[in-house]
Parts: structure tokens; C-alpha cells; sequence
């Protein structure tokens, strides 16, 4: 597994006042928008994209058969979430939208709307993957007896497989949503900090789509 952890809602006057999509504060749904807002979690730890979610997530849309948008505010969270969040999107084939930031995994479940808009102000973050030492020591030892890994080279071997085919879906679902090949190439550039292209960079990529 490549990366464990790699939106502020906006309500527009007129569109009506949330209702209460249930229990988890991340969830909204405001006539046919279902918002997703991992900042509005009580728990700063829960204050990104989690596996938990997309059980949540599915449900919604349901019980709420008319939702047609989903608005996004992340700054990211698990990967497997992103695109298995995604994956349910292009399904129903929703339309995206960000009223804040959208960045890291949040992004993949962007790429998977059929109209995708970034409101004004609002921006899209990409970042190279990442996984630091010491949730690959964590990973390695719960793991190891299960995949047959006797020596840590053994681990190194699969984790240098699995982070190539981690890099491959991640540009080949980019490219398939009709992304062009060469800015989805630039979104995994090695940077020290997160790259927020600018509108006409995004348009001009393909990423927005009206």
C-alpha cells in the first residue's frame, strides 16, 4: 500500500437550508446536492477522507434519489477511499463541485464527476504520494507473517512492485477521466509542499469540465 493519509462547505443563497443527512458531520444533503465536508468532523483525526465514509456516502445517495452534485471540501485523506468514493460517483454519474479546497485524494473523487466546477476562490491541491518510515515499520510488522515476508528485503521487494502499480492507476484513472497525460504527470513531480494550479492551467488540462 503506497499512502496512508494522501471540503469548508458554502451554502448559495437561495438553494434552501440543510437538512441533517445523518449522524456523521461531514455529511449534508441541500436539495439535489449531497455536501462532503471532512473539515466539519468533531474529531480532528477524523478530518479527512476515511474508509468509513463511503459506506455513508452510498447510502445517501440511496435514500436521496434526486441528489444529482456533490459539493467537496478536503485537503485529503486515505487513497482507496478517494477512488472507491469516486468509483460511485462515475456510477451515478454525478456532476462535482468545490467551495473550498479539494486536495490530495479529495481530488480523485473530483475527477470522477461528469461536470466538474471549482467555484471562485475555491482551489484543487495535487501532491506527490507519500508514506513515512514509521508507518512502514507499522505496516511491515503487522503484515509480515500473513504475506511471507521473512526479511525486511522481502517487504522492500513488494513495496517497490506495489508503489509502480499505485503510480500506474493513479495516472491511468487521471487520463481515462480525460485528464491531459502530461499535467497528470506533473501532479506527482516530487515537491515539498502541495501544487495548487491556477484556473487556466486546470481548464486547460481538461480537470474542469462544464
Amino acid at each position: 500500500m503506497l499512502c496512508r493519509t494522501i471540503v469548508t462547505c458554502i451554502f448559495l443563497p437561495g438553494i434552501g437550508l440543510a437538512e441533517p443527512a445523518s449522524d456523521n458531520p461531514k455529511f449534508d444533503v441541500v436539495d439535489q446536492t449531497l455536501i462532503y465536508d471532512t473539515d466539519r468532523a468533531k474529531a480532528s483525526i477524523d478530518q479527512e477522507i476515511v474508509v468509513e465514509d463511503l459506506d455513508v456516502f452510498l447510502d445517501l445517495l440511496r435514500e436521496h434519489d434526486g441528489i444529482t452534485t456533490v459539493q467537496l471540501n478536503s485537503t485529503g485523506g486515505s487513497i482507496w477511499a478517494g477512488r472507491e468514493i469516486a468509483r460511485v460517483v462515475m456510477d451515478f454519474e454525478l456532476d462535482t463541485r468545490v467551495e473550498g479546497e479539494c486536495s490530495s485524494s479529495c481530488t480523485q473523487i473530483f475527477l470522477g464527476g461528469a461536470s466538474r466546477v471549482l467555484a471562485r476562490g475555491a482551489k484543487l491541491g495535487f501532491h506527490q504520494s507519500s508514506w513515512s518510515s514509521d508507518s512502514i515499520k507499522t505496516y511491515y510488522e503487522n503484515w509480515r507473517e500473513d504475506e511471507g515476508w521473512d526479511t525486511p528485503y522481502d517487504f522492500g521487494s513488494w513495496l517497490y512492485k506495489d508503489t509502480q502499480s499505485e503510480v500506474y492507476k493513479g495516472l491511468t484513472f487521471m487520463i481515462s477521466r480525460g485528464v491531459d497525460p502530461e499535467f497528470a504527470i506533473e501532479t506527482i513531480r516530487l515537491r515539498n509542499t502541495m501544487w495548487f494550479p491556477t484556473r487556466s492551467e486546470l481548464r486547460a488540462a481538461g480537470v474542469l469540465v462544464d
